[in-house]
């Protein structure tokens, strides 16, 4: 697990289901610096493909994802 990596801002989406995790996230990501990073945590199987396809579109770095048993973690970085 890489829990260490450094982020700035930090939302536990655990239990919500598609768009949400999403959806908070953009509104934590509009209260970042340019350049800090958001670490999400999720337990929607979609939010993988959700999350990918929305660091591609917005031009936010996805810095590293996991997954381990069924809960998802994402480090974004700010464009």
């Amino acid at each position: 697990m890489t829990d260490a990596l450094a982020h700035e801002a930090l939302v536990d989406a655990s239990g919500l289901n598609c768009p949400l995790p999403l959806l908070k996230a953009k509104l934590a990501l509009n209260s970042l610096a340019s350049g800090q990073t958001l670490k999400v945590i999720a337990t929607d199987a979609g939010s993988q493909r959700d999350f990918r396809t929305f660091a591609r579109l917005t031009g936010h770095t996805l810095l590293h994802e996991e997954e381990d048993a069924g809960t998802y973690r994402y480090w974004l970085r700010k464009a």
